[in-house]
């Protein structure tokens, strides 16, 4: 068995920080070997000179995704609600989590479980991967005593927004790449295939229908900034992958999302869908209303919603209600507010805003479908459009060769 070098940090019985250097086939049983020894491990990795696997992998990290987290949930909770211990638990899920860098925060959140913190504590460390809504979730669940319940309403959550991108992203992948294959074949046709037709027409004489000389123009234009627009698009995707996330950039362009013809309808329902959800886990899960509307805010995908939640918000710590607010703002239509205002007077808003949520899920998942019914054969008509016009235009001279030629 191959093993490597690692260099770890331990705590010994007497609490003293200590460190050193260790061979093992992998870090976790590096870990089982520190503690066989009675330390309690708080850094391990590979040495320096670890090799070119562990170059590889820091060349490539891997991401945890919003579908490992929902597995982890649901794992997590089956264990807990089978008996075993949440030490006993994460140990396991640190050995058998398929993503390996959820893998290495699970074992940090064990570490730090094993010192004394919360659960929720331990979490809240590692932010990019546990979101405040599952934090805090877990913080509920663990001061009610029924964080099994609660890890299973976070899975259920988070497979629920899953199942949703991933409708979206199915919906949206054929229009896409139908685009992209357009706008390739039309710059292959004017880089290479119209400068063949310009020379040829040329050595004939004669002059060019205005359809054909619009091509040509075209086609110089292209060839001569097509460096120029390389590098623009290549500009253009780093610029956006480093500020389209940011608040400023979001704040100005989720308004314009939701005014779009077709897909601001969608947009804004994908959010309304999160809202309802995260608000009912949260309230189903006892996390006080006020907490609840700050961390919703934060998770629907939409500034215009979120701006309006803390509006809400405000006027709940003054004394109203919640849904009498939720009238000012019109991105909340009116059977929400209904809804949100029965759920008021029975005491039963976790209900209500899950029944939302459902309603505004099947809504997504039909206006997909129905996109998706309507965008094919648009895509495919605007293509044949596009492509038919430049071949009539290549070969409206050619109709005039015998002309030239006698």
């Amino acid at each position: 068995m191959t093993t490597t070098k690692y260099e770890y940090k331990v705590r010994d019985s007497q609490g003293r920080l200590q460190e050193g250097k260790v061979e093992g086939s992998s870090d976790a049983a590096v870990a089982d070997k520190l503690r066989e020894m009675g330390y309690t491990p708080l850094d391990i990795r590979e040495t320096a000179g670890g090799g070119m696997r562990r170059e590889v992998k820091i060349g490539m990290p891997q991401r945890v995704k919003l579908k490992d987290v929902a597995i982890f949930s649901r794992q997590f909770a089956t264990m807990i609600s089978a008996g075993l211990s949440m030490i006993r638990s994460l140990s396991i899920l640190s050995e058998q989590t398929e993503n390996e860098a959820l893998r290495k925060i699970i074992r940090a959140v064990k570490t730090d479980v094993e010192q004394g913190k919360d659960l929720s504590e331990a979490m809240s460390r590692h932010q990019k991967v546990f979101p405040p809504l599952m934090v805090n979730m877990t913080k509920a669940g663990e001061v009610g005593g029924f964080l099994d319940t609660t890890m299973l309403q976070i899975a259920e959550n988070y497979e629920a927004e899953v199942k949703l991108k991933g409708k979206v992203k199915s919906a949206m992948t054929y229009p896409v790449v139908v685009f992209i294959m357009a706008m390739l074949m039309c710059a292959g046709m004017l880089l290479f295939i119209v400068p063949v037709f310009k020379n040829m027409f040329a050595n004939l004489g004669g002059t060019l229908p205005l359809p054909t000389q619009i091509l040509v123009w075209m086609s110089a234009g292209l060839r001569y900034g097509f460096p120029f627009i390389v590098v623009g698009i290549i500009a253009g995707i780093g610029a956006w992958r480093k500020y389209g996330h940011t608040l400023p950039v979001r704040e100005r362009l989720d308004p314009i999302k939701l005014k779009l013809p077709v897909f601001g309808n969608l947009v804004r329902k994908i959010s309304l869908a999160r809202f309802a959800r995260n608000f009912s886990t949260l309230l189903s899960s006892g996390v006080p209303i006020l907490q609840c509307l700050d961390i919703v805010a934060d998770t629907t995908g939409s500034t215009v919603i979120a701006k309006a939640l803390r509006e809400v918000q405000e006027s709940v710590r003054g004394g109203e209600s919640i849904s009498g607010p939720l009238t000012k703002h019109a991105v909340f239509p009116p059977m929400i507010v209904q809804m949100m205002s029965v759920g008021e007077d029975t005491g039963a808003m976790d209900k209500m805003l899950e029944k939302i949520a459902e309603f505004y899920y099947q809504e997504v998942e039909a206006t997909t479908e129905a996109l998706t019914a309507l965008i094919e054969p648009l895509m495919i008509a605007v293509l044949g459009v596009v492509v038919g016009s430049m071949i009539i235009a290549l070969y409206m001279p050619i109709f005039k060769v015998f002309d030239l030629i006698g």
